[in-house]
């Protein structure tokens, strides 16, 4: 049933685009929809439209989510920024990328794979790219992959480079490099942030482009595939005092699972070696390897992420809103999401360098105007996406306000007393999704060809996907096009490097010279699978014959990845089972066709 679905569904797709086609023939109008990429650096998924059990003040994030699918089971390739932009951009995963750290060029060292943002400027669109997007430096040539992948030279925010410079105020009217920084802006190199900067420049990108439709013929007019890299809420924590106000620290509750689980293997485990190197984190004298934050200052670290989180979550409103009034809102294809996930204290942890859910799990919120946003009314320009200030009492704000937000005259927002968790509007998707879905994906949603799967060994083939379009899953919320027969991926598929069974300095990082065990793991509807066997770094071989360690977490009894049973002998059939599967990979995993 589901291949006739199927079927069906790429003819239907296929008389869409002739008809798209002909109707640009005839109006000698280039109508293809737009693209506005936002990425966040080391977003957990309980921004507030996600709920959990202290949901962050985010109510742009929200405020788009009631026009668009918010994918509950979305996944990054590896939890570290490098490998996994490499991985989300080419559509390829890190054993393919070869990169597992920030050493390499895909071009040179894997092959010539196009990225998402080339596709779409090879296909006629202007191709941007600002803040951080692509990783800096050796991972993207030091170009941000310019001239193959973006129309111009990328943008990075001048503020950027001062971010080692000691800024913190700390005691004796001295500066720090910390952990935690809220901080006066005004008082700042620049009197900035990069994250301000960024999008600064995209409203100024945005502003452009609206200028340049206007002055040219129909026919002329260029789509646009926009990219904006937010850094936040990467640490350092630098960000405006005032949004820590939000989050009284009386308010702030430890992790729910805040200690070393007793049967996590030593491999598994993260040194958290870079949040060691803050002058703050120094302060308390840690031990090593495996370190128990105090848990004053583990309230501290969490507040500093939740006050980050909300400080770039104004700084999109801002971007929409100013998409909105230019009139491109319905015609703008929007995708929100974090670069991977990160570690608040749970399994007493504070980074990201792991294969647990906090940390390959990530928020994904997809906008397709016409299609997600069907029975919520048109809205005339500057209605849809409203800038809304969670530093002002939300409720007192003119929805259709478009001044500068500073200007607003309301009480400040207490999370205390205002702060209701938002009602999960819109479209929710339980289906598994991975970030090496987005090439395909987007692809089939701007009209242009897609990606087809790369074959076994995809290293000369230059236009491929690792991953599968999910606009079926889209249209099955929409329009329950598929019904009961509806199936899909039954597992997400992440991967992470280590250099040793135990862990030492370069445990969290590891050149790839210094590889030599790679994690896989697994995450299916009711288990998280992981195996870590021998890795050969010169030729990229994982041995499967060399088991270093097992984890096996049932989700039913332990939410929280707490208990590994792989171990036990009453689940020796579970563990050889989930073992073949995963050996089988991300193949054995997508929808037979």
């Amino acid at each position: 049933m589901l291949q006739v679905d199927m079927i069906s569904h790429a003819l239907s797709v296929f008389m869409i685009l002739l008809t798209v086609i002909s109707l640009q023939l005839v109006a000698g109008e280039d109508k293809r929809m737009n693209v506005l990429f936002v990425v966040y650096d080391d977003l957990r998924p309980t921004v507030g439209c996600y709920g959990g059990e202290y949901p962050y003040i985010t109510p742009n994030i929200d405020q788009l989510a009631k026009y668009s699918v918010r994918f509950n089971k979305a996944y990054a390739q590896q939890a570290v920024c490098g490998p996994s932009r490499t991985s989300f951009l080419t559509g390829r995963r890190p054993d393919t990328t070869k990169l597992y750290d920030f050493g390499s060029y895909w071009r040179e060292f894997a092959g010539n794979f196009t990225t998402i943002p080339q596709h779409f400027k090879e296909n006629g669109y202007f191709a941007a790219s600002m803040g951080k997007v692509m990783h800096p430096g050796i991972a993207s040539n030091n170009t941000d992959d310019y001239p193959y992948s973006w129309s111009q030279p990328a943008y990075h925010p001048s503020s950027q480079k001062y971010h080692w410079t000691p800024s913190c105020p700390g005691p004796g009217g001295n500066h720090y490099r910390n952990l935690c920084c809220p901080l006066d802006v005004k008082v700042q190199p620049g009197g900035t942030l990069p994250d301000i900067q960024s999008t600064e420049y995209a409203m100024e990108m945005l502003t452009n482009i609206s200028q340049q439709h206007q002055s040219q013929n129909p026919a002329d007019k260029q789509p646009f595939f926009l990219a904006v890299g937010y850094h936040k809420p990467h640490i350092s924590y630098k960000y405006p005092k005032e949004f820590q106000d939000l989050y009284p620290l009386s308010s702030i509750k430890l992790a729910p699972n805040p200690t070393l689980p007793p049967k996590m293997p030593h491999v598994a485990w993260e040194t958290m070696m870079m949040i060691r190197k803050r002058d703050d984190v120094k302060a308390l004298n840690l031990s090593y390897p495996f370190a128990h934050v105090p848990d004053e200052f583990q309230l501290k670290i969490r507040q500093s992420y939740y006050a980050s989180t909300t400080f770039v979550d104004s700084e999109l409103g801002k971007v929409l809103m100013h998409l909105d009034k230019l009139g491109f809102a319905d015609n703008t294809i929007i995708v929100v999401f974090g670069d991977h996930g990160w570690s608040l204290g749970e399994h007493q942890e504070f980074e990201k360098y792991q294969n647990f859910e906090t940390t390959t799990r990530v928020p994904l919120i997809v906008y397709v105007p016409g299609m997600t946003d069907k029975g919520t009314g048109p809205k005339p320009p500057g209605k849809k996406f409203p800038f809304i200030n969670p530093l002002e009492n939300t409720s007192k704000i003119d929805p259709s306000y478009h001044g500068n937000e500073t200007d607003i005259k309301a009480r400040k927002y207490n999370a205390e007393t205002d702060y209701v968790q938002p009602q999960k509007s819109g479209l929710a998707s339980d289906d598994f999704v991975e970030l090496v879905d987005l090439f395909p994906t987007l692809s089939e949603l701007a009209g242009l060809k897609v990606p087809p799967v790369c074959p076994e060994n995809p290293f000369k083939v230059d236009f491929c996907s690792e991953g599968i379009s999910f606009v079926p899953v889209i249209e099955n919320l929409v329009t329950r096009k598929y019904g009961a027969s509806f199936t899909w991926k039954n597992a997400s598929f992440s991967q992470y490097p280590r250099p040793s069974d135990e862990p030492q300095p370069n445990s969290d990082l590891p050149d790839l010279r210094d590889i030599r065990i790679m994690g896989y793991t697994m995450r299916t509807e009711k288990y998280r699978y992981t195996e870590w066997i021998g890795f050969d770094p010169t030729h990229f071989k994982a041995d499967w014959s060399e088991v270093h360690a097992r984890e096996l977490y049932l989700y039913d009894s332990d939410p929280n990845e707490d208990n590994n049973v792989a171990g036990d002998l009453q689940y020796q059939d579970l563990a050889a089972e989930l073992s073949e599967k995963l050996k089988l990979g991300w193949r054995s995993a997508i929808p037979k066709t």
